[in-house]
């Protein structure tokens, strides 16, 4: 351990004397911990954002950590991808198991790339990792390097101890999950990855708690909304503007985007969002949690689905929705407009394809002059099955930590890269446990992004007891 190490290991000890007892019983040190806080503030220093080209530095940087703690070079591979001239890149580790069993292997999932900052805005450099009062500020401090650091630092720290797995670990570590996740799907279909029982997603789940830490609850993630962005766009043949007509291209498109506004998309459950209904239902109460209750016997209640229109943070997850975004029209003040578009941006539920809500917005405009037309790509992804067993692993591992916190099924609104595992039949889940102060460390893509370092540091043995439930296999020598 070199000079910085045996520093940060001082720097942490303080905080880790608060411990419970179940981490007394844990084989993690502080010098792991040190490792993972040297790692972490390494991976924020590198400017992995798109435009930068920096996300292969950062994952030679992790690899040559991987060699040094005992990783076969034949079990590191990179999934590197071409995006607008810039080359970015995936991360691939497999931690081979002893070969004594037929399970399938289990992918931990993260990812390296971040959201850019505008330094001007921040309190402190984004790119130089700084602690104070109890926090590391940095950009993707949060968001996902917190996670990709917890399972780096867990793979070299159980391959050093001699730890042999009874089964396959994959980490998978994208390259641009946060502007197209290209790298994600090559990840998905390599060779190691692509017949996994199920990935654990660092980046979704987590959990929340009050200022002092009273009242941790944590979610696992087991499906979320998908996305498609259409134009619909009018046409006509224009003319002088002294001389308006009826047909007018901004009135038509005007007709549509009425039409958008009024459009309901039926209530669809699936395992996932009918626990999360169930739930809603009870906290909520009031009309809101009456309306609920009254969808889970009848998706088809009218009255119900006008309460909840009045509530969107509770009833969104159930229903898929469209709403314009962006509009551009016309090309002069004193000419009649011959192209008028709107932007119009759908979140779609779980296992709904994107032709079937280009069709419904098609009926809804009845129109049939009006284009409506895919912008980009559309994805379209299933929910991840109910595992009880899975659940109950996770739920324990989080117990070592927050002994007794709630930790439920959730569906998300906002995307994450299981979608990509889900669309290529690998169930995925969101397994992180970072407790975070709501509202105050929501703070992923905005300004002075950063970590609750009490928090972060109880990550390795949250993972510690994970994968040795998970995974079983021969026992390392401890530290």
């Amino acid at each position: 351990m070199g000079r910085r190490a045996v520093i940060l290991v001082a720097g942490v000890a303080t905080s880790l004397l608060a411990m419970s007892s179940a981490h007394a019983q844990s084989t993690v040190t502080d010098a792991d911990r040190a490792m993972m806080r040297e790692i972490v503030e390494q991976a924020i220093s590198i400017r992995t954002a798109k435009g930068q080209g920096q996300v292969p530095k950062l994952a030679e940087a992790l690899s040559t950590r991987f060699r040094a703690a005992g990783f076969a070079a034949e079990d590191i591979a990179t999934t590197p991808v071409e995006v607008d001239g810039e080359t970015t890149e995936g991360l691939l580790v497999r931690y081979r198991g002893s070969g004594k069993t037929t399970k399938k292997p289990i992918v931990l999932l993260a990812h390296m790339d971040v959201v850019d900052a505008v330094a001007s805005n921040w309190a402190t450099d984004p790119f130089k990792p700084v602690e104070k009062d109890g926090y590391l500020y940095g950009r993707g401090s949060s968001d996902n390097k917190a996670g990709m650091t917890a399972l780096a630092t867990t793979f070299i720290r159980l391959k050093k101890s001699g730890w042999v797995p009874d089964r396959d670990l994959v980490l998978a570590f994208s390259g641009d999950e946060e502007t197209g996740m290209l790298t994600t799907r090559r990840n998905a279909q390599h060779p190691w990855v692509k017949g996994a029982e199920y990935a654990l997603n660092s980046d979704a789940g987590g959990g929340s708690m009050e200022r002092d830490g009273s009242r941790p609850m944590f979610s696992i993630q087991s499906a979320e909304k998908t996305f498609a962005t259409f134009l619909i766009s009018a046409t006509n043949r224009g003319g002088h503007s002294s001389a308006p007509r009826p047909d007018n291209a901004i009135f038509d498109l005007a007709d549509a985007i009425k039409a958008v506004q009024a459009l309901r998309f039926p209530v669809r459950f699936n395992d996932i969002n009918r626990e999360m209904t169930k739930r809603s239902a009870e906290k909520l109460g009031g009309e809101a949690g009456a309306a609920l209750t009254s969808l889970l016997t009848d998706p088809d209640n009218a009255a119900a689905r006008d309460t909840l229109e009045k509530h969107p943070e509770a009833g969104n997850a159930l229903w898929t929705t469209c709403v314009p975004t962006m509009l551009s029209a016309g090309n002069a003040p004193n000419a009649l407009p011959q192209n008028a578009v709107a932007t119009v941006n759908c979140r779609i539920s779980p296992g709904v394809r994107v032709a079937e809500v280009q069709a419904t917005l098609a009926k809804a405009i009845g129109n049939p002059a009006i284009k409506i037309t895919l912008d980009g790509e559309g994805v379209e992804s299933p929910a991840s099955p109910v595992n009880p067993a899975l659940f109950a692993s996770l739920r324990a591992a989080i117990h070592v930590n927050y002994p007794g916190a709630p930790v439920e099924v959730s569906q998300s609104s906002g995307g994450t890269e299981g979608r990509e595992y889900r669309r290529a039949g690998i169930p995925a889940y969101g397994a992180g446990s970072l407790a975070m102060v709501r509202p105050d460390d929501s703070r992923a893509h905005g300004t002075d992004e950063r970590l609750l370092l009490k928090s972060f540091y109880k990550e390795l043995d949250y993972w510690d007891a994970l994968l040795k439930d998970l995974a079983g296999g021969k026992k390392g020598k401890t530290k």
